[in-house]
């Protein structure tokens, strides 16, 4: 068999398992918010400001032990040793500071404390720290929760409709092509995310987290952004400071490549949450809060890599539906939720490669089912199905 039949196989293969997943229900769900609130227990609601704090301290220590680690030992280290130790403290440190990062998103929705000041301070302090201005993305992503699987007002992800895809993307279709755009995706999208609104909704103008009158924000919310900014640059500064004492390659290995490599996981978990051929997306005339909140999935990653990022990955449909639940109460809340979500409940193990070359491959456009009378909820698809 040559290359090119092996590549068509697997291609056939995951068209296949695709057709073989069970979609998420896109009818209006047998229960309300309220019932499924009522089968939670009540002590998961409780924010405690001690139990926030362990989990921040925790992360902080690890995060600071690593940079020690790093800076100590690893240039002592004789070659071609140390060029081994510094990708694997990049992707460690990377995914402590993804768990920094899943925090300051547990900030930012005031389920860290019952004290929104507390909550702002810190988020604004470690966020900044980490690149991200944070009323802004604070802002920007409370109106994703507002308005989850709606095809033009979803903050995150929308998928494009088959019109919007360029003429040439059916020729793209290759494992190389495949590969590239997944790694340009995972350490592009974020910083493209905060600077031109990418792969978000459409505006009538330019948008931008950090320009205080850009359509993503209203008025009472424009101060706070100019904050936000203020934080970015006074993190700037300090990294400007510290790369001109130490250089600036030791700060980029130290800092800032695994920054990146944090950028990459918080997009690869919040992409793989938000699409998949199971879920369904509404327009219009068929969208509504609930259907919206419900077109997520959990990941499973396996033990270590959910404690890392505090097992946000794993309760994200507990998450859109009680957002203010702490993270260490939402793997309780969601257990009692499942009998009553049923089929509208879906978890996902597979490995986080594997899914992420899936969804390249399976999630290209939306468009509604040809022979469905409900014209309103789109579908993932992709040019192999049309085959």
């Amino acid at each position: 068999m040559g290359a090119k039949d092996v590549v068509s196989s697997s291609i056939d293969k995951l068209a296949e398992e695709k057709r073989q997943q069970k979609r998420v229900p896109s009818e209006k769900p047998p229960f309300t918010l309220a019932t499924l609130k009522k089968a939670i227990p009540a002590h998961c609601f409780h924010r405690s400001l001690l139990r926030s704090f362990s989990y921040l301290f925790s992360n902080l220590a690890v995060c600071c032990t690593l940079l020690f680690l790093a800076k100590t030992y690893i240039p002592m280290l004789p070659s071609p040793l140390n060029y081994v130790a510094w990708p694997i403290y990049w992707a460690t440190q990377g995914a402590f500071m993804a768990g920094l990062w899943v925090l300051c998103h547990e900030l930012g929705h005031n389920a860290f404390s019952e004290y929104v000041w507390v909550d702002n301070i810190l988020g604004f302090i470690i966020h900044s720290a980490l690149m991200t201005p944070y009323f802004s993305w604070k802002y920007s992503h409370r109106r994703h929760h507002s308005n989850t699987g709606s095809l033009t007002h979803d903050e995150g992800y929308p998928p494009p409709l088959k019109d919007s895809i360029p003429w040439h993307a059916k020729y793209m279709e290759n494992p190389v092509f495949t590969a590239i755009a997944i790694v340009c995706l995972l350490f592009l999208a974020f910083p493209l995310y905060l600077l031109f609104n990418g792969n978000s909704r459409k505006y009538d103008r330019f948008a931008t987290h950090f320009d205080p009158y850009s359509p993503i924000f209203n008025d009472r919310e424009r101060l706070q952004v100019v904050i936000s900014d203020a934080g970015i640059l006074a993190a700037l500064y300090v990294f400007y400071s510290v790369s001109s004492a130490y250089g600036f390659a030791w700060f980029l290995c130290i800092y800032l490549v695994p920054l990146f490599f944090t950028f990459a996981l918080v997009i690869a978990v919040t992409l793989l949450q938000h699409t998949n051929p199971t879920l369904p997306h509404y327009d219009d005339s068929e969208w509504e809060w609930l259907k919206g909140a419900l077109t997520t999935l959990d990941l499973d990653f396996g033990p270590v890599l959910n404690t890392i990022l505090h097992e946000a990955n794993a309760t994200h449909i507990c998450h859109h539906l009680f957002p203010k639940i702490p993270h260490y109460h939402a793997h309780e809340a969601t257990e009692a939720m499942k009998p009553i979500l049923g089929d509208y409940y879906q978890i996902d193990s597979t490995p986080i490669h594997k899914m992420l070359y899936r969804t390249a491959k399976e999630c290209i456009y939306a468009e509604p089912d040809q022979d469905s009378k409900d014209k309103g909820v789109y579908w993932y698809s992709s040019y192999k199905d049309k085959i």
